[in-house]
């Protein structure tokens, strides 16, 4: 979810980027020489650590600890991002580690801790859109057959009446944002009746009539990009419909939820929170603590999903290499482009984007989350800021663990 218009940060860091003491300068200046590299393939075939090919348990530690001062140093740069929690997989350096930096709760000043979950936005879409295409592989959805397949009718009455034509938007054109369907999110009073009216609780077909009552078709379907929540919650009501299951157990079973051990990952409000999971950090926008809005207003495709960075590192991880899916030709699928220009080289539920000179692929969420996986250093980071709109100061950060570890 985006809800550009209520944004008025300017989402990142300004000037010369922070230092993190023993990195050897700024961001895009690191001198990674004795972070504990080391030659040679530290993993057996099935994926466990050859201890005898791991640097030196003081090498992995002084790594640690020049990560922990990049999450430190950026917070004392930009204190308004008020917390930092970050997660990382690095096979080829044995390292599998999670930090923090910041306070939960400004309100009482605890300190936050790398276990406590966030909402994670539109990370989510990366989840719905492998769920999806679980059931392409699997034979119950056809990725270009119209939506008019999928979606009841009175969703697609509701589409008739906002000026579109259901049988010429296919699931394809949803999963890549080449739908056409205005985003209810980018509109301006959408988002001031949602931080107006925080407890609000809102459903899907609620936000579907707003964006046909708010907005016009960006133009026909598969012509042209823009980013949509619209299409995505209409996702959403094609993995119900075709599961016969409510999102969250469709999401949970159709990519294995228990399977790749995400402990702390749940569709809020929509499934009980897992047992013994650490209380969700605090969120802002600017001063407003957001902790207690109601979650429907981004729940039901376009985000929702609660995480903690390590789960969201776990599962982009996963997905990336081939974990989640049955077929290696899904993932093809999904990292496709779809034909039209598109706003940060968007595929089906993920985009790509360049850290330190190396292609990542993953998402971001409206609440500064980000989770990436890069194939060349099969290096996987998810990070969250508490502090919305810091999508500058997010890249930054990726960038300067990724120089690190990789």
């Amino acid at each position: 979810m985006r809800l550009l218009a209520l944004v008025a940060l300017a989402g990142g860091l300004v000037g010369r980027p922070y230092d993190a003491p023993g990195t050897g300068g700024p961001v895009g200046s690191y001198d990674v020489r004795g972070t504990g590299g080391f030659a040679g393939r530290p993993y057996e075939i099935g994926g466990t650590p050859r201890q005898d090919r791991c640097p030196p348990v003081e090498a992995r530690r002084e790594v640690e600890a020049r990560l922990q001062a990049i999450l430190d140093s950026a917070l004392a740069t930009r204190p308004i991002m008020n917390a930092i929690s970050v997660h990382v997989e690095a096979p080829k350096r044995c390292l599998s580690w999670s930090g923090a930096a910041g306070v939960a709760d400004k309100a009482t000043g605890t300190k936050l801790r790398p276990e406590q979950p966030v909402r994670i936005a539109s990370n989510t879409k990366t989840y719905v859109a492998a769920a999806v295409l679980r059931l392409v592989e699997d034979g119950k959805v056809k990725i270009d057959a119209p939506i008019t397949t999928y979606l009841p009718a009175e969703y697609l009455d509701a589409l008739r009446g906002g000026g579109y034509d259901p049988s010429a938007i296919t699931v394809r054109h949803l999963l890549h944002h080449t739908s056409g369907i205005f985003d209810y999110a980018t509109d301006e009073s959408f988002g001031t009746t949602v931080f107006g009216e925080p407890s609000r609780r809102w459903s899907r077909m609620d936000q579907v009539r707003w964006a046909m009552e708010k907005g016009k078709p960006y133009g026909a379907p598969g012509t042209v990009y823009n980013y949509s929540d619209t299409g995505y919650i209409l996702l959403g009501e094609i993995l119900e419909r075709v599961t016969g299951q409510g999102l969250a157990q469709a999401l949970r079973g159709l990519l294995g939820f228990d399977r790749l051990k995400l402990t702390s990952t749940w569709l809020e409000s929509l499934e009980p929170a897992p047992a013994g999971v650490a209380d969700r950090a605090h969120q802002y926008m600017d001063s407003l603590d957001t902790y207690a809005a109601d979650p429907s207003f981004d729940l039901y495709g376009g985000g929702g999903l609660v995480a903690t960075p390590k789960d969201m590192a776990t599962f982009t991880r996963a997905l990336l290499t081939g974990k989640v899916y049955r077929d290696p030709k899904t993932l093809e699928l999904m990292l496709s482009n779809p034909g039209v220009t598109t706003q940060r080289d968007y595929r089906m539920g993920i985009y790509a984007m360049a850290l330190a000179g190396d292609q990542g692929f993953g998402h971001s969420g409206f609440w500064s989350t980000y989770a990436f996986h890069i194939p060349a250093s099969d290096v996987t980071i998810a990070s969250s800021i508490s502090q919305q709109g810091m999508g500058n100061a997010s890249r930054q950060l990726l960038e300067a663990v990724y120089r690190v570890v990789r």
